[in-house]
């Protein structure tokens, strides 16, 4: 009787135990839904710019990324020049790219995001280096540093800590790219974001 009296209370914590752990495996996503949403927020076309690289992740251009047409806000010396990426990137041979002298930095138009958008990666080439944040209306998050050099290449991938704001704003949120130069002379083109769900 006291062997099945010390064995008993042991067995029933292990039973709580599994009941409490199902229970919080149906209502976990549930909770986590209310916070974060992981259908994707538009419909933007998706291509696989940076295959070349062996990255074969499925990526959407940010709004106005090509710098084809004026559409960034633009601050100090920054400007639109001429001269793209020689990859094509995009599908086809740009024209225009954009040239961030130390100091001066260019913010996308805002563009939805939610826990499907964690990356954004760009072509750059010419001296320095930049810094890339996620600008969500007040909230800047800083996604990472790339440093340019002679002939364009893709940047390291750079998270946007996009689930994070979407968290904080009910699921999805609008925000911006901004790259800021840090040193140097660079040029950027071609910015992307990856929604990872949708690839």
């Amino acid at each position: 009787m006291s062997r099945v009296g010390t064995r008993l209370p042991g067995r029933l914590w292990i039973v709580i135990a599994i009941a409490g752990g199902a229970a919080l495996a149906l209502f976990a996503p549930a909770a986590r839904a209310d916070l974060i949403n992981l259908n994707p927020c538009n419909g933007s076309a998706l291509s696989q710019p940076f295959a070349p690289w062996g990255d074969l992740a499925w990526y959407e251009l940010a709004p106005g990324g090509d710098f084809e047409e004026p559409g960034w806000t633009l601050q100090g010396d920054a400007q639109r020049v001429p001269g793209s990426e020689p990859y094509a990137a995009t599908g086809t041979l740009g024209s225009w790219s954009l040239a961030l002298p130390a100091g001066s930095s260019a913010e996308s138009p805002p563009t939805c995001v939610d826990a499907a958008y964690p990356s954004v990666r760009f072509f750059i080439e010419g001296t320095g280096s930049v810094a890339v944040s996620i600008v969500a209306e007040t909230t800047e998050i800083p996604a990472g540093v790339a440093v340019a050099g002679s002939d364009w290449l893709p940047t390291p991938v750079m998270l946007t800590s996009s689930a994070v704001v979407a968290a904080l704003s009910d699921g999805v949120a609008q925000v911006s790219v901004r790259i800021t130069a840090l040193t140097g002379d660079p040029q950027v083109d071609d910015v992307y974001l990856d929604p990872w769900c949708r690839g």
